[in-house]
């Protein structure tokens, strides 16, 4: 699952062809990294399709992308149809930046299940890619009228009402989440797709939303560690900490004072 976040272009491979050569002496020269490999042996003609997907979901944790896909698709083949394999490769897909074929996969999944949430939240993982936040909206909004329980799905509609500059509906979402989760932010912004946030007003912002969340849930550790970002992007209604009702309790915590008290300068991108 995915929720949050910002993934690199691959445009270093036009460079590496229509770029001048830089200079020897030069400190910031570009390298094209390989294409992805395969690293695993093949799938087994007569293994079964229960070791086939265990054998896919193996290789997809260690992020052996390619060769999980292959076993998916083997696996696929003594149950065509299955709507939770085809998710499972679109999501090798989307790992690998491979969006079209990823969308694809999702699609499929859906034809084989028409109730199949994840993969209406996953389609909306690759509109939200595309910056279509509203075609990303209605993926998600679909995926939780099928299953309302998910705190990833209330995440990711978050992220496309950032992306829209909607913040109230995006504070709503986000706080769903939460309830659901609570250290669903954590998961994501160590490993999941993150949120889309173009400018450091926008990024200082969406800190301190975190931390509101945060010390509203009664976690003031994290609601610190969030508001201490904000500062170092360079909030600029940083002042509001004092007013609004979420912070009342952490306003008495004495790590709150020394925070607000060392003037933290914004980190330059």
């Amino acid at each position: 699952m995915l929720s949050w976040i910002r993934v690199s272009c691959v445009l270093l491979v036009f460079a590496a062809f229509f770029s001048p050569p830089l200079p020897a002496q030069s400190t910031e020269q570009l390298q094209v990294g390989p294409p992805p490999m395969h690293r695993a042996d093949p799938p087994a003609p007569d293994a079964s399709r229960e070791d086939l997907e265990k054998r896919g979901d193996e290789l997809r944790t260690d992020k052996d992308f390619l060769d999980a896909i292959d076993f998916y698709r083997a696996a696929l083949k003594g149950a065509p149809g299955t709507a939770s394999m085809y998710n499972k490769i679109g999501i090798c897909q989307l790992m690998l930046q491979r969006y079209k074929e990823a969308k694809k996969s999702f699609e499929r999944a859906i034809k084989a299940d028409r109730k199949y949430a994840d993969a209406y939240n996953n389609l909306g993982v690759i509109e939200y890619q595309n910056r279509n936040y509203g075609a990303a909206i209605r993926r998600y909004q679909k995926a939780i009228a099928l299953r309302d329980d998910a705190a990833s799905y209330y995440s990711n509609m978050g992220a496309a009402y950032f992306g829209k500059r909607q913040f109230d509906k995006a504070i709503q979402s986000y706080g769903k989440a939460m309830e659901l989760d609570p250290d669903i932010f954590e998961r994501t912004s160590r490993g999941g797709v993150l949120a889309q946030l173009p400018s450091p007003e926008d990024r200082a912002r969406y800190d301190y939303v975190l931390a509101k969340l945060y010390a509203s849930a009664g976690a003031p550790d994290r609601s610190l560690h969030y508001l201490k970002k904000a500062m170092e992007e360079g909030y600029k209604n940083i002042k509001d900490v004092y007013k609004d009702n979420e912070f009342t309790t952490l306003r008495k915590d004495p790590r709150f004072a020394e925070l607000m008290a060392t003037k933290t300068t914004a980190v330059p991108d």
